[in-house]
C-alpha cells in the first residue's frame, strides 16, 4: 500500500487581482503558510502559467517549478477544465462557452474546438515538461441536452454523439500517451461524462486508451445520489487524481436532485467547505489508501456559505488529519512464530 501525498490545493477558485491572490509565487507562499505541500494549476490562468510556454520551452517549466519549489511546494498536476469543455459542445451552450476561450474565437464554433484540442495537446507537452503524471479535465458535452429523455430520444442519438466525441478525443488521448501522462476526467454535470456508465460507454468508443482516466470527486455524485464509494471499487484502476470536495444532499417535498432551478444556496443539493457536508472521507480516504492510489489528496474549494480564505485554512488541516500512513507491518506481527515450508507442511498435517 502507499501513503496518499497531501495536502495540495486547486488554485483556481482563489486566484484573484489583490495580492496574495494575483501571482504564483504570492499565491504559493499563501498557500505553504496554510500547510499545503501541494497546488494544482489551472493551465486558463496567465497569472499562474503560460500553457503554450510551457508545452514549448523546458526552461520556462523549469521556471514555473522554481517558483512552486521557492515556496516549499510540489506542482500536482494541471487543469485544462475550462479548454476541454471546449472540445465538445452543443449549440444549445455556445454563447455561454465563448466565455472560455479568447475572444478571436468567440461566435466561431468550429475555431473555438481547434483552438481547445491544441489547448489540450499543450497541457500532454506542457505535464511531461513539468515532470507530471497526470493531468486534469473535463469531456465536454454534445449530449447533454438530452439528459433526460422527454421528449424521446432518436434511435441512435446518444451512439452517435459518443462516436463524435470518442473521435474528438482520440488524437487528444494519444498526444498524453506519447508524454506518458494520464488524462483523467472529472465526472461532472453537464459534461458527457458524468456517472460511472457514461464513462464506459466513451471508454468502449475509445478502445479501453490506457490514458483514459478519472479525476474522483464524490462531491458530484452526492448530488447525483450514486454511491460514491462502490464506484471507487469499480474504477479504482482507473483512479489516477483525487478532489477532496464536500457536499450535502438535503431533499424535500419541492425539490430534489434537479435543484428547482434554484441558486446554489437554496438547492437540495448544493457544495460545502470541508467537514461541512455529509461525504463520508474517512471511509472515502480507507478505500483509495487500500488500492493502492498513488496520488494526490488536492482541496478543491467551493461552497455556497463559507468564505474561501477560511475554507482553505481548515482544508489543510482536515486533509492531513484523514490522509492514512500506511503500516509497514501487520498489527499481529508480535504473535509471529516463524515459518518454513517444512513447517508448514507439518501443521498442515502433510509429510
Amino acid at each position: 500500500m502507499k501513503t496518499i501525498k497531501g495536502p495540495a490545493i486547486f488554485l483556481a477558485q482563489f486566484m484573484g487581482d489583490a495580492a496574495p491572490f494575483n501571482s504564483l509565487s504570492n499565491i504559493c507562499k499563501w498557500a505553504a503558510d496554510l500547510g499545503y505541500i501541494g497546488v494544482q494549476l489551472p493551465s486558463w490562468d496567465g497569472r499562474v502559467i503560460d500553457l503554450e510556454k510551457a508545452a514549448t520551452s523546458k526552461d520556462y517549466a523549469d521556471e514555473v517549478k522554481g517558483i512552486v519549489s521557492e515556496a516549499g511546494l510540489q506542482i500536482t498536476e494541471l487543469s485544462t477544465h475550462l479548454q476541454g469543455q471546449l472540445v465538445a459542445v452543443h449549440p444549445a451552450y455556445d454563447a455561454m462557452f465563448d466565455g472560455f476561450a479568447p475572444a478571436q474565437y468567440h461566435n466561431n464554433p468550429k475555431a473555438r474546438t481547434e483552438w481547445a484540442v491544441q489547448q489540450l495537446k499543450y497541457a500532454a507537452k506542457a505535464s511531461q515538461n513539468l515532470g507530471l503524471k497526470a493531468h486534469a479535465t473535463f469531456s465536454g458535452a454534445l449530449l447533454w441536452p438530452f439528459m433526460y429523455p422527454w421528449p424521446q430520444r432518436p434511435a441512435g442519438l446518444v451512439e452517435t454523439g459518443f462516436r463524435e466525441l470518442a473521435n474528438r478525443w482520440l488524437p487528444i488521448l494519444n498526444a498524453f500517451d506519447e508524454t506518458g501522462v494520464d488524462l483523467c476526467y472529472e465526472i461532472h454535470p453537464g459534461e458527457d461524462l458524468h456517472d460511472g456508465i457514461s464513462f464506459e460507454m466513451f471508454l468502449e468508443k475509445v478502445n479501453n486508451h490506457p490514458r483514459a482516466n478519472l479525476l474522483y470527486d464524490p462531491s458530484h455524485f452526492v448530488l447525483q445520489q450514486l454511491d460514491y464509494l462502490q464506484y471507487i471499487d469499480f474504477y479504482h484502476e482507473r483512479i489516477k487524481m483525487f478532489h477532496v470536495k464536500d457536499a450535502e444532499f438535503n431533499p424535500t417535498g419541492k425539490q430534489g436532485v434537479y435543484g428547482g432551478y434554484q441558486g446554489w444556496v437554496e438547492r437540495a443539493g448544493r457544495f460545502r467547505s470541508l467537514g461541512d457536508g455529509q461525504v463520508d472521507f474517512s471511509s472515502i480516504f480507507s478505500k483509495l489508501t487500500q488500492y493502492n492510489f498513488d496520488g494526490w489528496a488536492v482541496l478543491e474549494w467551493e461552497c455556497a456559505l463559507k468564505h474561501p480564505e477560511d475554507g482553505a485554512r481548515e482544508g489543510a488541516e482536515f486533509i492531513q488529519s484523514h490522509i492514512i500512513r500506511v503500516t509497514e507491518k501487520a498489527f499481529d506481527d508480535f504473535a509471529g512464530t516463524g515459518s518454513d515450508e517444512g513447517f508448514n507442511r507439518k501443521v498442515l498435517g502433510l509429510p
